[in-house]
């Protein structure tokens, strides 16, 4: 089941993301305008860090949370790594590397001083194992799919063939050779996500069920060991790792992580110097938008509602075109992030986000050549509403918006529920706002109206975002099926592989028949989190997908 990072931790997003505050004073940047500061490391090199939550794993096959994945990023490394401008450079691999004319077989040279832990080197069969790991059935890794790229990946995870047969091999200690399944344009920034990381064999096989339990169970091969993690505490520690290849660039001693779920002690843990970074919720960034050290902080999420179009096997109103329509664009998004989100996220006329994804020709952003779609506009949609009513012989509807239960949601859903009812004459929407996985659980059944949800991205490409909605994908859920639609991403996947400019240019037409011929989906908002944060953090690197931050070449200048 394909799972995005934000999606399993939709419930902590909108605690935060439906209740942060204006940027009128203070910073604002695509990525952190505090960290992009060069310069000398002064002082004590120890960071203070909240986090969202606990660590519910940090084994590379089985992590699929963004706790999980931060984890994984400061304490290993794969064949590439994110830089500061978002783009996959290698890290574990010595040189790019030599591909075949049909852009399927790639062969690696890797790092000869790269080191675990313990003074293991990192060979080939590091890669290999990890690999065949994820995709065996066995390990149910929520992100085997990302291995269908690699040959034979997705039968293997089906369970038609063996993890023996994925496509990747050791020529030697030093030389990895991975097959693709077919050309892929993204195939780098899959090699830089934490399942693509290697894992020594032999300390994972002596481990068994112990592995990744706690931090004494774990090798590292990254710029940072963790520490102090017993499996369920809520503090823990990077220290910097001193058999790193690239040990001499890591200017962090050390890093202390706490976690913390309140936006209030947050605040007091930073007014303390307890913390070094916090985030704002609504109330607090209210009170702290003109303090030099407010910041927001822009990530490449996109935040939508669904409209089901079949519940408990029914057709439901929102099965008709002209219905979603009206919903869709009944409501003032601008007015929404000005009013209700308050923190520097933008309206939403794309489920691709801007700043995401560029055409390989001209690097043009992916929603300037797309185009803006679903727009408010309270004229037209109570043209759809009444073409839509009429269609349905009826003239009023009832549907329920489905949400989480915090404080911020419900703000959220009152808002929406406000816009809808106003706007459209005979529409009654009831609120259901429940806790997390009770919604998560209630998309899973198809078991709603029309909710809220969100993505953000897996790897670099608009088909992260756009394959969501292809017929019977596993974060469709709302039995929206278009045959056009579906042709167009079958060929840019397969077709266009290896034509890197036809295939983008297909995928620039998915997004007009999803959202303006279709309405399938109405995009909201594309996200941003408002921060406290200490000016003597420098070069704290945001990146657009995968991993939330890098803590490499973070240093301090107290």
């Amino acid at each position: 089941m394909k799972k995005s990072k934000l999606f399993l931790a939709l419930g902590f997003t909108l605690t935060l993301s439906l209740g942060l505050a204006a940027c009128g004073g203070g910073s604002s940047s695509s990525s952190d305008s505090k960290s992009t500061n060069s310069g000398k490391a002064s002082g004590e090199q120890v960071l203070n860090l909240a986090e969202s939550a606990l660590i519910p794993s940090a084994d590379s096959s089985k992590a699929d949370d963004q706790v999980g994945l931060n984890v994984l990023n400061q304490t290993n490394e794969g064949l590439y790594a994110l830089d500061k401008d978002g783009k996959p450079a290698i890290a574990g691999a010595a040189e790019d590397p030599k591909i075949s004319d049909d852009k399927t077989v790639y062969t690696f040279k890797l790092r000869s001083d790269a080191k675990w832990s313990n003074g293991d080197p990192v060979t080939a069969n590091d890669y290999v194992f990890a690999w065949k790991r994820a995709v065996n059935p066995d390990t149910a890794a929520t992100y085997s799919y990302l291995f269908d790229a690699i040959k034979n990946g997705s039968d293997i995870v089906a369970g038609k063939k063996k993890p023996e047969e994925l496509g990747v091999k050791a020529v030697d200690d030093t030389t990895l050779e991975v097959t693709l399944s077919k050309p892929t344009a993204y195939i780098n920034s899959l090699f830089a996500f934490p399942t693509f990381f290697p894992l020594n064999e032999k300390f994972v096989t002596e481990k068994g069920d112990k592995f990744a339990q706690n931090s004494d169970n774990i090798l590292y091969n990254g710029p940072f060991q963790l520490k102090d993690w017993t499996g369920t505490n809520k503090k823990w520690t990077y220290v910097k790792n001193d058999k790193y290849w690239d040990k001499k660039n890591v200017k962090l001693k050390q890093i202390n992580v706490q976690v913390v779920q309140d936006a209030g002690t947050g605040v007091n843990l930073y007014n303390t110097g307890k913390i070094d970074r916090t985030v704002l919720s609504a109330e607090y960034a209210a009170q702290n938008k003109s303090n030099k050290d407010y910041v927001v902080v822009n990530d490449s999420s996109t935040f939508y509602i669904k409209f089901n179009q079949e519940r408990k096997g029914e057709k439901t109103p929102l099965a008709n075109k002209n219905i979603r329509k009206a919903l869709a664009l009944s409501i003032d998004k601008k007015s929404y992030v000005d009013t209700v989100l308050q923190n520097g996220s933008k309206p939403a006329n794309n489920l691709v986000p801007p700043e995401f994804t560029f055409d390989p020709k001209n690097d043009e952003d992916y929603v300037k050549e797309s185009g803006a779609h679903l727009k408010y506009d309270k004229a037209e949609a109570k043209k759809a509403w009444k073409q839509g009513l009429k269609e349905l012989g009826t003239d009023k509807i009832s549907l329920e918006f489905t949400s989480d239960d915090t404080e911020n949601a419900k703000k959220s859903s009152e808002f929406i529920q406000n816009q809808l009812e106003k706007n459209l004459d005979g529409l009654t929407v009831k609120l259901k706002n429940v806790p997390f996985k009770v919604r998560l659980q209630n998309d899973q059944n198809q078991d709603y109206d029309f909710s809220m949800s969100g993505w953000g991205p897996d790897y670099q490409d608009p088909s992260t975002f756009l394959d969501l909605f292809k017929t019977g994908g596993s974060q469709n859920r709302m039995s929206y099926s278009n045959s056009d639609y579906d042709k167009i991403l079958q060929d840019a996947a397969v077709t266009y592989a290896a034509e890197p400019q036809k295939r983008w240019d297909e995928m620039v037409k998915a997004e007009n028949i999803l959202l303006t011929d279709d309405v399938a989906i109405q995009p909201l908002y594309h996200r941003a989190n408002a921060y406290l944060q200490k000016d003597y953090i420098k070069n704290l690197q945001k990146n657009p997908f995968g991993p939330d931050y890098t803590y490499k070449n973070t240093y301090l200048t107290k």
